[in-house]
């Protein structure tokens, strides 16, 4: 159930009852670094007991899906190599339709490109000596000036360009570090050629999950509005937003509509929950359960705060997304700030 000015939709039952398929992000939805987010595991592990198929969908192009799902059997979940569906899969179907099978093409990138390549039958290799048909690059740490030297000359010779991804960044254990996006940037720069691109939001990573899931409902599950959300709403999929990685208060009421998600959940405990219905009442309160809140020039009016603060935020964001739409400003951060006075934990 929704009004026509509320995005977010209501549930009759557990979400995961709606879908045969969850396609999960990995960082920041599963784990964080080397450690499980929390609930992730129990939670991912009822939806599969409960019949749902598990798919785990990621930009990185760097592992391979068996060591993706190696890693995954490592924090105690049910996982067969097939779950694991990779931005370096999506962009190996990109090139096989660009060029012959058996045609060489320069790998730049972590293991996981070389081997999609493999899968795909076409042969990678690593320098633009060895006459390549097409470029690929991924993300990978030991990506060197002379791997972009490679592509380059590559490129400039007018071979199709595909990028596995664009993500700016990287989580790693010392902070934030260039990420494939900022790679494939070097290679634009030199010679203005602008890639294909495989990975979120860009929809042929989540179209590839849907064929090896074989997903007739799918669910789009993460935690980057601008990634995650973004590649469910270019086709026209639900999505389940989780505040356990990056999007916090300021982020989710300043999304523009196209990267608003269809449900908000702190963590994946919502996938077992009902999604309660969230209403613009008239005269412009919006209410969320026993949560009812105003957004005005003065920023958030809390009328009532109920007692779960995740209503409490489901409310803020349609009342700031109406006020939004109807092209009045919003002070995302003075939102978030008056947010955090009454539920501090959830204002990042």
């Amino acid at each position: 159930m929704t009004s026509p000015l509320n995005p977010l939709l209501s549930t009759s039952g557990p979400l995961v009852s709606r879908h045969d398929v969850l396609l999960v992000d990995l960082d920041g939805v599963v784990y964080v670094g080397a450690n499980p987010v929390r609930h992730a595991v129990e939670v991912l592990g009822q939806a599969r007991s409960g019949g749902s198929r598990v798919g785990y969908v990621t930009n990185n192009a760097r592992r391979t899906p068996e060591e993706v799902a190696a890693h995954l059997r490592e924090f105690g979940l049910e996982v067969v190599d097939d779950d694991v569906v990779t931005s370096a899969q999506a962009g190996a179907r990109l090139v096989a339709s660009l060029v012959p099978v058996g045609s060489a093409v320069l790998a730049i990138g972590g293991p996981g490109v070389s081997a999609a390549l493999i899968e795909r039958g076409l042969r990678p290799v690593m320098t633009d000596s060895e006459a390549p048909q097409a470029v690929m690059q991924g993300y990978g740490p030991d990506v060197s000036w002379h791997d972009l030297a490679e592509g380059t000359y590559a490129v400039a010779r007018g071979v199709p360009f595909i990028a596995t991804n664009l993500d700016l960044s990287v989580p790693t254990p010392r902070g934030i570090a260039p990420g494939n996006g900022a790679l494939v940037a070097v290679i634009v720069a030199v010679t203005g050629v602008t890639p294909l691109v495989a990975g979120k939001p860009e929809s042929p990573l989540m179209l590839e999950s849907i064929e090896r899931l074989a997903a007739a409902s799918p669910l789009v599950i993460g935690d980057r509005l601008d990634t995650d959300i973004e590649a469910g709403s270019r086709l026209g999929l639900p999505s389940l937003l989780v505040l356990t990685g990056v999007t916090g208060v300021a982020d989710l009421v300043a999304a523009p509509a196209h990267q608003r998600p269809t449900y908000v959940s702190e963590d994946l405990r919502g996938l077992l929950e009902e999604q309660p219905l969230v209403e613009v009442l008239p005269g412009g309160a919006v209410q969320c359960r026993q949560a009812r809140v105003r957004v005005g020039e003065r920023g958030l009016d809390v009328e009532q705060g109920g007692t779960d603060p995740i209503d409490l935020l489901r409310a803020v964001a349609v009342a700031c997304w109406t006020r939004a739409d109807r092209g009045e400003e919003i002070d995302a951060h003075r939102v978030a700030t008056d947010f955090a006075a009454v539920h501090a934990p959830l204002a990042r």
